[in-house]
């Protein structure tokens, strides 16, 4: 049944992209709030990666490499494996959502009405908690020194209740978003570079192991639908992301037209994370150990982009909801955004809320929303020429709000 729903909406989020791109090619999107290039792709790519990316990997890759006991991996190597669960194609999620969010809905109002309202912050509250809960199931693995190397210790409690703090905290004002952004994009480049300096990784390492990324672009139609469980517990999760993402970036939307926020979401994103996965298959493949120094410098940049990813959806999911620094003020309004999500990261790590549940939800709600539009606000959308009245390309607008 899961895998039905997924591949129906995997299907649907690509036809609106390609009708999208048909329909409004030359549209400027403008948000509320522009920034430049660079700040909005530091904006999304912080915001809408999380600490997945840097902790996974090389625990995927002898998975993927393991073709006896999971052949579906066998039409290509694991490091293009890798980089099609998160790069490129995917990305065409979050323009669709974006797209929507700066065009659509103002003239549509679909999220605006109370049972979608509800329904999609609870959804953006349950995957803040998962995000949480990922970072507190993998803390033991990388910091082994403390504990066993396995079980969670009350002292990645500590961490994780204290990541959720300086996330609530920085929600508060709009103007830490482009800090931890740009700030998290530079510490990314940094590590990455430090992880190839340390692992003795020439230019000549690098062009050969990068060049098996052109793996997935053989096989791009393998990873539209599901190939196994796994392979649905990512899309899910790219779903489940990919409504709150786009809501939460579309108001930095600098003045690019259609195609050009469609090719820039695809392939800008898409080239730090196969120099990111290079690096780390390069590791993968000569057995470097990664304990001690290597593995702080990964914790440090994966608590960065932890932080990145909660801060948006709590200002999203407390601006969907009132729940405003303006209307409890700045204490009241840490505190309760702490103990929610702290709570619910709880009931992630043991397993009673899963992510395929929230993802199943974000394509019902695609097809609502379609539905919706097609009933009710077709004539609206048809007349769509342009962004939402009112918006205007100041990229200093952001500095000027909280």
């Amino acid at each position: 049944m899961l895998t039905t729903i997924l591949s129906a909406g995997v299907l649907l989020a690509f036809a609106l992209v390609i009708f999208i791109v048909v329909r409004w090619p030359n549209l400027r999107c403008i948000g509320v709030t522009p920034v430049p290039l660079f700040t909005f792709i530091a904006i999304l790519f912080t915001s809408g990666l999380d600490v997945g990316l840097i902790m996974f990997p090389l625990g995927e890759f002898p998975v993927y490499a393991d073709t006896a006991t999971s052949p579906e991996y066998g039409f290509t190597n694991p490091l293009a494996i890798e980089f099609g669960f998160w790069g490129f194609l995917i990305w065409a999620f979050y323009f669709l959502t974006a797209f929507y969010f700066c065009v659509i809905e103002p003239r549509v109002r679909f999220f605006e009405i109370p049972a979608v309202r509800i329904i999609n912050n609870i959804v953006i509250i349950g995957t803040c908690a998962f995000t949480a809960s990922l970072f507190l199931v993998y803390l033991p693995s990388y910091i082994p020194e403390i504990g066993d190397g396995e079980s969670v210790v009350t002292t990645f409690y500590v961490i994780v209740f204290a990541v959720i703090l300086a996330a609530a905290y920085s929600s508060t004002d709009i103007k830490y978003v482009k800090i931890l952004s740009v700030g998290s994009v530079w510490l990314f480049a940094a590590l990455i570079l430090g992880l190839a300096v340390y692992g003795g990784m020439g230019p000549a390492a690098f062009a050969s192991t990068i060049s098996n990324v052109g793996g997935y672009f053989a096989n791009l139609h393998e990873f539209v639908l599901p190939m196994n469980e796994y392979h649905e517990f990512y899309l899910f999760w790219w779903f489940a992301w990919s409504i709150m993402i786009g809501q939460f970036t579309s108001r930095f939307v600098g003045g690019l037209k259609a195609w050009q926020l469609l090719a820039a979401l695809l392939v800008i994103p898409s080239i730090p994370l196969a120099i990111w996965f290079s690096v780390l298959y390069f590791y993968h493949e000569n057995g470097i150990d990664t304990t001690g120094l290597v593995n702080l410098a990964m914790i440090v940049v994966g608590v960065t982009f932890v932080i990145n990813s909660l801060d948006s959806l709590i200002r999203l999911y407390s601006d969907n909801l009132n729940l405003t620094v303006q209307r409890f003020g700045k204490a009241p309004y840490v505190v309760g955004n702490v103990v929610a999500l702290f709570g619910l990261t709880l009931a992630f790590q043991t397993q009673w809320l899963q992510i395929q549940w929230i993802g199943a939800i974000v394509v019902g709600i695609y097809f609502a929303c379609l539905l919706y539009v097609l009933t009710i606000r077709r004539a609206q959308v048809a007349a769509i020429t342009s962004s939402p009245e009112g918006r205007v390309l100041d990229f200093g607008r952001i500095d000027k709000v909280n």
